[in-house]
């Protein structure tokens, strides 16, 4: 047990280096690139590019890791990440740096890809539960944390892609060492977006549109918060109040889900996100209104993810759960490559402002449409799946997911 606890630690940090240098990443590249005269369009467009190469690599990485094992795709994918960075540091070619975001996508989802695995195959079944919890509160604590890097060093200097190679560099050295046998490669599940959409609509919808919002969030609210008078450290500051925000509020929100109808929760977090949004703008004179109702964003925006994987884990057979799981993820993935493209263009005309009503535009209509659902249709739950906090990563990181059996997912697989 003890070696166990051991290895998955040293697997954990690895995911906290790696995080701290990819979430530094996601807003040193507005905030840079705003600072040089990029367009909101354009800002958006390489944010659209970061998930699409995101949403590539998912189908491109398991095929490499076949081919050359967990060890030296690993390496390979934070070798390539390491030096597509430091290309961003040398040119200031926006389309250069466009290309250059799609390809730190395709490497990154395969270094979470070979970590999850890892975690996936070592975590006992009495652990899952806690190692996926654990898994996830690194995530949101690193990405917090790594926004604090802005307050050291001016963006335009180049230092700051330094600490992120150093930082994804740094994250293989646990990984790379560790005397772990390697995980077997899983038959990808097939996806089925339109059976998503037959077996639980409301998850389906809540997916894709969150994406839409939430890829627009990581990639043009620091556009936002320069617009509104921050400088390149308070913005740091204000990204990481919402990310913190995410993390405290998805827990309380997820356990009201528990005791009603998912749609219910849906229904009431994207209204108040949306209602929050809408007055966001009018807050910015007032720095300690506005860092509260970014605060209170953040809570409902990243909440609606996990609710909606809880939801889906409610209603869909267990012969169907993974393939239902990946084609939810799927959809979040689709929506977070369009979100910011299209945000963008809209701040472009607009004016900064607008990306919050961009947000109340995603998630008012998502409260709408579950609404809708919810009085129309009347549903049983099929299955007992009690909520959990989490991000979206790979889908590899949905097995781990408690309310997934294990044993599902290996007959699920290989069907």
């Amino acid at each position: 047990m003890l070696r166990t606890v051991s290895q998955l630690a040293s697997l954990l940090t690895g995911v906290a280096l790696l995080l701290l240098g990819t979430g530094l990443l996601s807003t040193l590249i507005p905030v840079l690139g705003g600072a040089m005269g990029f367009s909101s369009t354009l800002l958006g467009a390489m944010t659209s590019a970061y998930f699409a190469g995101f949403l590539g690599g998912t189908y491109l990485i398991p095929k490499l890791i076949r081919r050359t094992g967990h060890i030296r795709a690993f390496a390979f994918c934070a070798t390539g990440c390491a030096c597509l960075v430091l290309l961003l540091s040398l040119t200031l070619n926006p389309w250069g740096w466009l290309v250059l975001r799609f390809g730190i996508g395709v490497t990154l989802v395969g270094l979470y890809t070979v970590i999850e695995s890892w975690l996936n195959s070592q975590a006992l079944p009495e652990q899952r539960s806690s190692v996926f919890a654990t898994y996830m509160v690194v995530n949101l604590g690193s990405l917090a944390l790594a926004q604090q890097f802005l307050q050291f060093h001016p963006a335009n200097q180049g230092t700051l892609f330094v600490i992120v190679t150093l930082l994804v560099c740094a994250s293989t050295l646990p990984v790379l060492a560790t005397r772990m046998r390697q995980p077997d490669v899983q038959p990808s599940p097939r996806l089925r977006l339109k059976r998503l959409f037959e077996l639980a609509p409301s998850a389906g919808y809540g997916a894709l549109v969150s994406g839409l919002a939430m890829g627009a969030l990581w990639g043009l609210t620091p556009v936002y918060a320069a617009s509104i008078g921050l400088d390149q450290s308070h913005i740091g500051t204000y990204m990481s109040i919402g990310i913190i925000g995410g993390a405290a509020l998805q827990w309380p929100l997820g356990r009201l889900s528990d005791k009603h109808d998912r749609r219910i929760m849906l229904v009431l977090v994207n209204a108040i996100g949306a209602m929050v949004a809408i007055v966001m703008p009018w807050l910015a004179p007032i720095p300690w209104a506005q860092e509260f109702a970014f605060f209170v964003f953040g809570g409902m925006a990243f909440a609606v993810y996990p609710i909606v994987v809880a939801h889906l884990l409610d209603h869909v057979p267990g012969e169907e759960l993974l393939a239902a799981s990946s084609s939810v993820l799927l959809a979040n993935g689709i929506g977070s490559a369009l979100g910011p493209l299209a945000a963008g263009y809209i701040m472009h005309w607009l004016g900064a402002g607008a990306l919050f009503g961009w947000f109340a535009l995603c998630m008012g209509s998502t409260a709408i449409y579950v609404a809708f659902r919810y009085m129309t249709f009347h549903r049983e739950q099929s299955a007992a799946s009690g909520f959990v906090p989490m991000l979206r990563t790979t889908p590899t990181a949905l097995e781990m997911h408690p309310g997934v059996d294990t044993e599902t997912v290996t007959e699920a697989s290989t069907s």
